[in-house]
């Protein structure tokens, strides 16, 4: 499959919404990306990381999922001390920070006004993710960043969400995948303390843990 096909274009127009708020964006911040952010690493991976949206003046501004936002700090220290990335994250697509065997993707492409992406749109981008998921012939463990996350996700994957209840850290066998569940790395989680970067680790430790049985 290629790219484009699973990629949405620079000006999709599918949400209206979101295409507003976009154009406004242009205007307001001409140095950002302002387009759907694509996925981030490599498609061979055997685990996929499923985020929300874009952060405005984050992965809407450089292009990258998570990179330039508060959240990417803690995801990009945490990746690489379980072996998904190498490389110094600076915060910028150019930085040369590398994911290896792992790869990010948003449920929803474009920045949302508010951070908070509607149903609809939620469910129009999905036509982007579950290709983006099929073309990952090696997947063996989906990473759902919250519960919207991961409710999109299972969807995206054919599951029923009744029959994988959300929990940070929760984990779940369905078929040939694993899927592990994770509050959101954000500002708020993190500076309340829902989310330490412990709690985080674990979640990680217990993919590679899960990629062991692979191995052996």
């Amino acid at each position: 499959m290629s790219l484009a096909a699973y990629e949405p274009g620079r000006d999709c127009p599918l949400c209206p919404r979101l295409v507003e708020f976009r154009e406004r964006n242009r205007e307001r911040l001409p140095g950002c990306f302002n387009a759907p952010v694509p996925s981030f690493g490599p498609v061979d991976a055997r685990v996929l990381i499923v985020g929300l949206a874009p952060g405005l003046k984050g992965a809407n501004c450089t292009g990258r999922p998570f990179t330039g936002d508060y959240a990417g700090d803690l995801l990009y220290d945490t990746l690489p001390r379980y072996g998904f990335a190498r490389g110094r994250y600076l915060g910028r697509p150019d930085d040369g920070f590398e994911l290896v065997d792992c790869r990010i993707v948003n449920g929803v492409r474009c920045v949302p006004p508010e951070n908070k992406p509607t149903g609809a749109e939620i469910k129009t981008c999905r036509q982007f993710l579950v290709p983006a998921i099929a073309e990952m012939e090696n997947l063996r463990v989906v990473v759902m960043m919250g519960r919207i996350a991961h409710d999109t996700g299972l969807t995206a994957l054919g599951l029923r969400r009744g029959d994988f209840p959300f929990g940070h850290n929760a984990r779940h066998e369905a078929g040939r995948f694993v899927i592990r569940d994770t509050y959101h790395c954000s500002r708020y989680n993190t500076q309340t303390g829902r989310l330490t970067p412990e709690m985080f680790q674990a979640v990680f430790a217990g993919v590679r843990a899960d990629l062991g049985v692979d191995e052996t």
